[in-house]
């Protein structure tokens, strides 16, 4: 077992480059199977949960390679369309698959999908969705089988703007029988970039960002040849954002899209941090004393997501003052809470509200990443804390951050990577 060990109150400085975004290139290679061709890909995160779904579309058959962070997929190769559970069970976006299965293979087999422990995240949508569009979906033993002789467009409106059944929905419908409109649709900038990416593919799709997507099913192409770049990732944008205001550093995040952080932006910006924009990025200063927030409520795009939830959190415990965080999208994700208090944090939830009261110091202590966002908020704490902070299960981490160590050492951090029994003999030393 790993941990990350952090040797805190360093202010960053520096540049850095953001990454591809984890949320977009799942979905869209997940995608690249509902055609036959080779598709090179751009800008694709070297993640756990990527090499998850890279593994997955080898277990169907597709040759997938790495160079760097290019993917180069070549789906002629696909032969069958049951996906190993043992695969299936190791990450939530393996639903994605679905879609694409149903609409090339006329069937899919697949198991419950895993993932992070961060609330209630019932697939009913996605089986409703693909439902209302032909496919005849039974289950046996928690084993999943879809069937559709022919896909068919159908109008779906949705209870929540979900974004993994609005990409679902998206993949299947491309290549349907007739059309298909999706009301009350996800509007993030990752199903922008799928939407563009099943374009390329030949697919006609109109609204993509706003609450109503209409797709055209257009004739499968018999052979495809493409290039995609995958957009930033805004959440690791952010992440890093909130790792130079609390340090009171000064960075330089470079590739990042504004218009996908703007919520994120503004919520800092309250908060007293300097963010500027320049040419091909944002500049961060942080500033004390950190202003307390009144209320945030995280949502949908384009409000305050919620994969920033607890980043931001770390960020208020040094506020002066009080500051409250409504969480709306997960039921789950409050458990960095008692890992923040042990660094002393004061912090008391109530159901969906967090109630922070800012305090003048963290202290380093030995924490636990429960899931992806929690573990990289317990590294932004571990930061600004006075003495040593141990982070272990760093595998959460790395399910949604390339190397993030590595990431936060170039800007002056003073953080490693080591195994706990490294740790723990030293401790006895």
């Amino acid at each position: 077992m790993e941990a990350f060990v952090i040797e805190g109150g360093l202010a960053l400085h520096g540049e850095i480059e953001v990454h591809g975004a984890k949320n977009a290139a799942l979905p869209i290679l997940a995608a690249t199977i509902l055609v036959r061709g080779e598709m090179e890909l751009v800008d694709v995160p070297d993640l756990l949960d990527v090499r998850v779904m890279m593994d997955i579309l080898r277990a169907l058959g597709v040759q997938v390679v790495r160079e760097g962070h290019r993917l180069y997929v070549n789906t002629e190769t696909l032969d069958t369309n049951i996906v190993p559970e043992h695969l299936m069970s190791q990450m939530r976006s393996s639903i994605f698959l679905l879609g694409p299965l149903v609409s090339r293979t006329g069937e899919a087999v697949v198991s419950y999908p895993g993932g992070c422990s961060i609330g209630q995240r019932p697939i009913d949508m996605h089986i409703s969705s693909l439902k209302k569009m032909g496919v005849t979906i039974h289950e046996y033993g928690g084993t999943l089988v879809a069937e559709a002789h022919r896909l068919r467009g159908a109008h779906i409106v949705l209870d929540f703007p979900s974004v993994g059944t609005t990409e679902n929905i998206l993949m299947a419908a491309a290549f349907a029988e007739g059309r298909t409109i999706i009301t009350n649709a996800a509007r993030e900038p990752e199903i922008q970039d799928l939407a563009r990416f099943l374009t390329s593919l030949g697919a006609r799709i109109h609204g993509a960002g706003t609450h109503r997507i209409v797709i055209e099913g257009v004739t499968r192409p018999a052979h495809v040849r493409l290039t995609h770049r995958v957009i930033p990732d805004r959440i690791e944008a952010g992440t890093f954002l909130a790792a130079g205001a609390m340090t009171g550093g000064d960075i330089f995040i470079r590739g990042v899209v504004v218009e996908h952080m703007e919520a994120v932006i503004e919520a800092f910006q309250q908060s007293g941090t300097i963010i500027s924009q320049d040419q091909g990025g944002l500049r961060v200063i942080g500033r004390r004393p950190i202003l307390p927030l009144h209320k945030v409520m995280t949502s949908p795009h384009p409000g305050f997501p919620t994969d920033m939830q607890a980043q931001l959190m770390a960020h208020l415990t040094l506020a002066e003052g009080t500051s409250i965080i409504v969480e709306t999208v997960f039921d789950g994700r409050f458990r960095h809470v008692p890992e923040l208090v042990k660094m002393g944090a004061d912090i008391v939830v109530d159901y969906h509200t967090a109630v922070i009261r800012g305090v003048q110091h963290l202290e380093g202590a030995r924490v636990k990443a429960t899931d992806l966002r929690a573990g990289a908020a317990l590294v932004l704490a571990g930061l600004s804390a006075e003495g040593t902070t141990t982070v272990i299960h760093p595998h959460h981490i790395d399910r949604g951050y390339e190397t993030l160590e590595v990431s936060l050492a170039a800007l002056g951090a003073r953080i490693s990577r080591e195994r706990v029994a490294t740790i723990l003999q030293g401790e006895r030393n």
